[in-house]
């Protein structure tokens, strides 16, 4: 997603490719046919400064500390309420506030699932003993410790504590974690932040409820495993932030919002259900971890691995737009194609988020009418294999029309049967 907008090297340049996720056991994604085959680790904060710069310079206004204390809506827009009581209105609400979301109560959106059975507690702290750095693995689950950029502070995650922990967590109440886990406290001290998180999991029963909407944390939340929360919490905002704005700048029916949560709510189902499996298998059991040797097993062969590998990186994801071509409704590949002289990635075709239609059949053959001030059309030319990932080799098409966050919305295999159809649908009448 952030190299379709063009700005995947700006993380690169600042974290750490590792060729594995997780599910039970370290699942090598190499294969899979994607030029980012791998998990990028990399610091939340420089994620969010990373972001922010972008916003920047993008030109979009980002008003801070202004908590939200009241909404209410109507046919006209949004009244949002500060605790400076300041007062907006707006056309559309979108709360992206975690899963405490105070947008999400205010309009009774239920938020049901399961409570919380364990919780982690986390740190960034000082240590006058040398940490005891990487993973440590117990009957309480996977702890862990490493050394951030100053080479002094650690960051740390406790597994194993109490289900029904509130609050911040007291510097007592980390030394006495690292002793039960490690033996010794490391003389923890000068802490820069302490937080816990749960492994509670739970689902918005709507994305929308008139003008306000939901996207992450706000929408779902679950346990940690295999750090899919970050993907799919983008790949929220990618699905609706396009459908928004054409829903606001009056290209397309407000029922194009409709499909944001027929295409979503089932992927962040499916990624709650597999947190919820990983979370039982480590579960310090006899019996588990006797079903745990079994899943290993299952996931050392290659179908497995890369079925699961393609599940916990997100690159399995395809909507159910029709039966027509395996591409539909998938991933678009990032493919070299010919433009004349020049050769390009389909996705710098998409770093303004916009539609594009791509005609590898004969040049200018297909013709658009009034979509073309809405839908960019590429003439070029692609010589070798169509390959996605589960999916393996596709018949290779005529034509693509590639909605902008990067899924394919109709294929064309020889005509331009369906391509109206295709653009009213998804880009206005």
């Amino acid at each position: 997603m952030l190299d379709q907008r063009g700005i995947v090297d700006r993380f690169l340049a600042e974290g750490q490719t590792h060729p594995n996720v997780s599910f039970k056991i370290p699942l090598d994604i190499t294969d899979s046919p994607s030029r980012h085959n791998y998990l990028l680790a990399i610091p939340q904060a420089r994620s969010e400064r990373l972001l922010t710069q972008w916003v920047d310079e993008l030109k979009v206004p980002i008003y801070r500390g202004m908590e939200v204390v009241e909404i209410a809506q109507d046919d006209r827009g949004v009244y949002v309420s500060t605790a400076r009581q300041e007062r907006f209105r707006c056309a559309w609400l979108v709360g992206c506030d975690g899963g405490r979301s105070r947008v999400r109560k205010s309009v009774d959106i239920k938020f049901p699932g399961w409570d919380a059975s364990t919780s982690w507690l986390m740190a960034e702290v000082k240590m006058t003993q040398p940490p005891e750095l990487g993973f440590r693995e117990d009957a309480l689950g996977r702890h862990a410790m490493a050394l951030r950029e100053d080479g002094e502070t650690v960051g740390i995650v406790l597994a194993g504590q109490p289900a029904e922990a509130r609050g911040t967590p007291s510097m007592n109440e980390l030394a006495s974690s690292l002793i039960a886990v490690y033996g010794t406290d490391f003389g923890v001290h000068d802490p820069s932040w302490m937080s816990r998180f749960n492994d509670a999991t739970r689902q918005a029963d709507a994305y929308r409820k008139g003008r306000i909407l939901l996207a992450g944390d706000a929408a779902h939340i679950h346990p940690p495993m295999g750090g899919q929360g970050l993907n799919l919490g983008i790949q929220d905002a990618a699905n609706l932030g396009w459908k928004l704005a054409q829903v606001s700048n009056g290209i397309s029916p407000v029922s194009l919002l409709d499909t944001y949560e027929e295409e979503r709510h089932p992927v962040a189902e499916r990624v709650l259900r597999n947190t919820i499996a990983q979370g039982v298998l480590r579960m310090p059991n006899d019996r588990v971890a006797v079903l745990g040797e079994f899943v290993a097993e299952m996931l050392s062969m290659d179908g497995p691995r890369r079925r699961f590998g393609a599940m916990i990186s997100g690159l399995d994801i395809c909507y159910g737009l029709g039966n027509q071509h395996p591409l539909l409704g998938c991933r678009m590949p990032d493919l070299d194609i010919f433009i004349g002289d020049e050769t390009l990635r389909v996705f710098s075709l998409l770093h303004r988020a916009r539609p594009v239609l791509l005609n590898l059949g004969k040049p200018e053959s297909l013709a658009i009418g009034k979509w073309s001030t809405r839908v960019q059309v590429v003439d070029g030319q692609f010589e070798g294999a169509w390959e996605l990932p589960i999916i393996g080799a596709v018949p290779p098409p005529t034509a693509v029309l590639i909605r902008p966050d990067g899924y394919v919305a109709w294929v064309g295999t020889g005509g331009s049967e369906g391509l109206v159809d295709a653009l009213s649908t998804w880009f206005g009448h």
